[in-house]
């Protein structure tokens, strides 16, 4: 039950109507304004600015926009879930709703429980998000986490916002990096053979993770590579490393309960059943005048090192909004990675992907422009491409720096970070930041309980709420507190200024989900639970100095069957929110 998409509707057809009657212009979009929370509680319930949005589109029927607003207003007082329409300001309304309306909100919370917000599965466009996509050369570390956390919370958000969502992982496994991994397997198996490798050279991977690998390959192919040249074992130790690689930041991503659905090989674009799809899109594009041979004009400012004035295969990205053309081969005639990637999203439009997501680190933002023109081409603008930006984790441990760690070699592994702290500290600060920002990561504040630890102060919140129905038990023995049962209760008995702001901000849960989904924005959900769990704190801590506003009132069981019902409510809420995250939502905590 979204109220604030009902009063939506309700202020749409107050519009709609005056479009009828010729006051308002008949090709008016009526989507353009918003019905939200006022700024001022005090203010009331709900607050529009249809009347600012569309002011200047009725300045022949209407002097002002408070005079537009007026006549809104003056319509929806005569709505029976409405007890007052005020214009403020230069032409904004604010909406004080009748008692039954929250009354409503909170039963509906209270049968649909974990469902409460969920959106209605439709005829919505599939999305596929794809987030990680680490090189597979080595563990995950507190930079990966950051990504792996956003993008598992948004796909879960938008499947619970009524959605069709695939969770993809591309496998970068066809550049030079991947050639550099085997040669530091190499390295180690010859170790695990016995010779002394001393240093790991410069350019290799040093990191102790590699070892393993090194065994495997001694108890695969015994001495049979030794003495070969790199031409005749590369591949091999290229396979088995990627492969270890992989199994390893799998099962990184699991201690994180991360799941993806699709794992999608970079070499099988070149090398897979269906031969170069790399090849065939860019025949594709060349065959509609989107790929052509020129010159690129050289960079502005000083020419970087591996610059080249060559004619060359050039993608025309600035026909679809970047800055410059792109090259899609290399002087050698390989591929780019532009040109990979071109085809890689070429191959999730053909699954039947028009909306994409992609969750890149930050040194990607240059990279934004033409992937998103690449994909405006190939899909002949259909398909659309949102890149998330996930910025830097600074690792802190009492406000000082963490060392990095030896069984990476030179950061400190995401999995060391998840068995220190937990999964639910993790994930839930990833996310308690929006993901363009800088993160600062503290080991020892983010499993301090205390008020100042936004995961502990959410988690505390639902454990509190869950005590509450554990002391009603023992002052009322025999209570039902199922939620079938506290649907019977008198929820007018619920008038106090902390319970009704309570239940205001429960009702704003439905239109949280929709926002955050519709925006990419799985922070939003974290902000708000931070929100609905201090005003339950403060509420709570009311009833210390005022014994008469406690939960559990042993003289008032009617009042009691109420305040259950809100906390019921709210608990599920909590619980909900905490899912979409992937945190825990504790029935205790000690």
């Amino acid at each position: 039950m979204n109220i604030f998409s009902q009063f939506e509707a309700r202020v749409g057809n107050i519009l709609a109507a005056m479009k009828a009657e010729g006051r308002l212009p008949a090709s008016l979009d009526l989507g353009r304004f918003v019905v939200e929370p006022p700024r001022d509680a005090s203010h009331g319930d709900l607050a529009t600015n249809a009347a600012m949005v569309y002011a200047r589109d009725a300045k022949e029927h209407f002097s002002n926009p408070r005079q537009l607003a007026t006549e809104i207003a003056f319509a929806l007082a005569k709505d029976p879930d409405v007890d007052q329409a005020e214009v403020a300001g230069p032409g904004f309304i604010n909406i004080r709703l009748k008692p039954n309306v929250l009354q409503d909100v909170l039963r509906a919370a209270l049968r649909l429980g974990g469902e409460f917000g969920r959106g209605s599965a439709g005829a919505r466009t599939p999305v596929n998000v794809e987030y990680v996509s680490a090189n597979p050369t080595g563990p995950m570390h507190v930079g990966h986490g950051r990504g792996a956390v956003f993008g598992d919370a948004l796909a879960v958000l938008l499947a619970f916002s009524g959605q069709t969502v695939c969770q993809e992982y591309y496998i970068n496994d066809a550049g030079a990096q991947v050639d550099v991994l085997a040669r530091s397997a190499f390295m180690r198996y010859r170790e695990a053979l016995g010779e002394a490798i001393g240093e790991i050279p410069e350019g290799l991977y040093p990191g102790d993770y590699l070892k393993p690998v090194g065994a495997a390959l001694a108890a695969k192919f015994g001495k049979s590579l030794i003495g070969k040249p790199e031409s005749e074992w590369l591949e091999d130790v290229r396979v088995t490393a990627i492969n270890a690689m992989m199994d390893m930041i799998r099962e990184d991503l699991a201690a994180l309960n991360i799941r993806h659905e699709v794992f999608f090989s970079e070499r099988s674009l070149t090398r897979g059943a269906e031969g170069d799809l790399v090849g065939k899109a860019i025949d594709d594009l060349t065959a509609r005048g989107i790929v052509y041979e020129g010159r690129l004009p050289p960079p502005k400012g000083q020419l970087p090192d591996d610059w080249e004035d060559r004619e060359q295969t050039l993608f025309r990205s600035t026909d679809f909004g970047d800055d410059v053309d792109r090259p899609l081969k290399k002087s050698d005639g390989s591929y780019t990675y532009f040109a990979s990637d071109i085809a890689y999203h070429k191959s999730k439009i053909d699954r039947g992907y028009l909306s994409m997501i992609d969750v890149w680190g930050a040194d990607h933002g240059g990279y934004v422009k033409r992937m998103q023109a690449a994909v405006k081409a190939v899909s002949d603008g259909k398909a659309s491409l949102d890149v998330k930006l996930c910025q830097l984790v600074k690792l802190m441990r009492n406000g000082e720096p963490v060392k990095m760690s030896k069984r990476s070699g030179d950061f400190v592994t995401l999995r060391e970070v998840v068995d220190e702290v937990g999964v639910d500290a993790v994930r839930f600060m990833m996310i308690f930041r929006k993901n363009d920002a800088p993160l600062d990561f503290d080991l020892a504040k983010v499993i301090e309980q205390s008020k100042d630890n936004p995961v502990f102060y959410v988690q505390y919140a639902h454990a509190r709420g869950r005590s509450v129905l554990r002391q009603a038990a023992g002052a009322f023995p025999g209570l039902e507190t199922t939620a079938a049962a506290l649907d019977q209760a008198d929820l007018s008995l619920l008038t106090d200024e902390g319970e009704i702001g309570l239940m205001k901000l429960i009702a704003q849960y439905p239109r949280q989900i929709e926002a955050a989904a519709d925006a990419h924005e799985p922070h939003r959900i974290a902000f708000y639970l931070h929100d609905l769990a201090s005003a339950f704190h403060s509420h709570w801590n009311r009833g210390k100095d005022s014994p008469q506003l406690r939960f559990v009132n042993e003289e008032q069981r009617n009042l009691t069957c109420a305040r259950l019902a809100l906390v019921v409510s709210l608990t599920a809420v909590l619980a909900s929110g905490l899912g979409i995250l992937g945190v825990s939502a504790p029935e205790e905590m000690r």
